[in-house]
C-alpha cells in the first residue's frame, strides 16, 4: 500500500509535495547545465541532430499550449474529465519536453542568433521572458497538479485549484508560446 500512503500524503500536503518535485527537476535542470549529469548520459550531437531536437521541442511545445488551451476551454465548459485529460497530457507533454530539453543541451546542443540587432533584442526579450515565466510556472503547476491528481472534483472546490491553476496555465501557455516565437526566429527566420 506504498501507493496510498503517497497518496495520502501528497493529499495532505500538496505544497510540500510540489516543493520537493520542484526542487528535484530544478536540480535536475541546474546539474545539466552546471554539467554535473555525467557526459555519458547524452549522446554528442551533430548539428543536424541539434536541429531535430530544436524542430521537436518545437512541435511538443506547441501541443502542449493546444492542449493547455483546451484544458482551459474545457473547465470554462464544466467539461470537468475533459479537462483533466487535456491537462494531464499537457504535464506529459512537458515530461518529454524535459527530456528532449535536456538531452539537446546535454549533448551540446546550442545555437546563436545571427539576425540584426534590433530582432535579436527582441529575441533576447522573449527568451528571458520564457525562461522567466517557465521557472516561475514549475512550483505553481506542479502544486496545481497534485491538487488535481489527489482530490476528486467536490473536494477541489474546497481548495485553491481554480485559482493557482489560472495562474499556472496562463503563465504556462504564454512562457510556451514565447519559446516557440523565439524558436522561428532562431531557426526559420535568421
Amino acid at each position: 500500500m506504498a501507493t496510498a500512503d503517497a497518496s495520502g500524503l501528497a493529499k495532505a500536503h500538496p505544497g510540500a509535495t510540489a516543493a520537493a518535485l520542484t526542487v528535484v527537476g530544478y536540480g535536475v535542470v541546474l546539474g545539466t547545465f552546471a554539467g554535473l549529469v555525467p557526459a555519458a548520459v547524452f549522446p554528442d550531437l551533430t548539428l543536424a541532430e541539434v536541429n531535430l531536437f530544436s524542430h521537436a521541442i518545437a512541435a511538443v511545445n506547441t501541443v502542449t499550449t493546444l492542449c493547455l488551451a483546451a484544458g482551459w476551454y474545457f473547465i470554462r465548459t464544466d467539461q470537468v474529465k475533459k479537462h483533466a485529460a487535456a491537462m494531464t497530457t499537457s504535464f506529459v507533454l512537458i515530461l518529454v519536453f524535459l527530456v528532449l530539453y535536456l538531452t539537446k543541451i546535454g549533448g551540446g546542443g546550442t545555437k546563436e542568433f545571427v539576425g540584426p540587432a534590433l530582432p535579436y533584442y527582441a529575441y533576447l526579450a522573449m527568451l528571458a521572458i520564457h525562461i522567466f515565466l517557465s521557472i516561475l510556472a514549475v512550483p505553481v503547476v506542479l502544486y496545481a497538479l497534485v491538487l488535481g491528481v489527489t482530490h476528486t472534483p467536490a473536494e477541489l472546490r474546497e481548495t485553491s485549484h481554480r485559482r493557482v491553476g489560472r495562474v499556472a496555465a496562463s503563465s504556462w501557455i504564454l512562457s510556451l508560446s514565447l519559446g516557440v516565437v523565439a524558436y522561428v526566429l532562431l531557426n526559420h527566420v535568421y
